[in-house]
């Protein structure tokens, strides 16, 4: 069905004029879905624009090379802490992040262990540090680069253990933090009994290769598997409280011979 549509037109410089033009009749339905449609794709775009920039440094080497190249060649005492978001935001997020010691943090928000033993090389070994502490395995859990089984973490978990110890490196494995439930990703099944699990293989494989095990999680579990109240963010990430339990287990960690 077609109805007149009259429109006032200028028409160049000498004045105005009605004119009308014939037009097809759209659905209601239709007129709607076009918009949905378009921001659908729109979308699309981004989402695939985000994924082709994210392959292009899967392992995020970008992040940390030039502060690198900047540290001093060596320094005596340095450890590297190495992980994922709960390293990363460790002062953001209300920690303090060892005032006055020669640590270096080398977290990276919403990694897996696959993604750091990429880096590993460039962001400890090339530090020449005289420890690292490794904190990595709840993205794994949470399936952040797809799923992953705990017998891959481990085997991440051993490929970074032997490339630090073949440099002369220290290696300090702490356990995975608590956690109930992943805000981002709620459907993943039984995360509390998952990262239990992670953490004896951690714990046995620690007594194995005569590594120090830094059990953060024995502090910070409440009954259910998750947080202790007060300690979180969101149940996943630790807030001031929450590093004020982490810091002196870890300094005793590294203190520990």
């Amino acid at each position: 069905m077609r109805r007149m549509v009259c429109v006032a037109v200028v028409v160049g410089m000498m004045g105005a004029g009605v004119r009308c033009f014939a037009q097809q009749s759209v659905p209601a339905a239709a007129a709607k879905a076009a918009p949905a449609a378009a921001e659908s794709e729109q979308r699309l775009e981004l989402e695939v624009a985000r994924m082709e920039l994210e392959l292009e440094d899967w392992a995020q080497l970008e992040r940390y090379r030039e502060a690198d190249l900047a540290l001093p060649a060596s320094e005596a005492g340095r450890v590297v802490f190495y992980g994922d978001s709960i390293t990363d935001g460790w002062v953001k997020n209300g920690g303090k992040f060892f005032p006055g010691k020669p640590y270096v943090n080398r977290g990276i928000s919403g990694q897996t262990t696959p993604q750091m033993l990429v880096r590993f090389r460039q962001d400890v070994v090339a530090l020449h540090p005289e420890a690292v502490v490794i904190l990595a395995g709840t993205n794994d859990i949470a399936g952040n680069t797809g799923p992953s089984t705990l017998g891959m973490i481990e085997d991440n978990l051993r490929s970074m253990t032997e490339i630090a110890k073949a440099n002369g490196i220290r290696v300090v494995l702490a356990s995975v933090l608590p956690v109930k439930t992943y805000p981002w990703r709620p459907a993943v099944a039984d995360p509390a009994g998952k990262i239990e699990e992670l953490n004896a293989w951690m714990k046995g494989y620690c007594a194995q290769e005569k590594l120090t095990y830094l059990d953060y999680w024995t502090a910070m579990a409440g009954p259910d598997g998750g947080m202790k109240p007060g300690i979180s963010l969101d149940g996943v990430h630790p807030n001031g409280a929450g590093y004020a339990i982490m810091e002196p287990l870890a300094e005793a960690a590294l203190a520990a011979k």
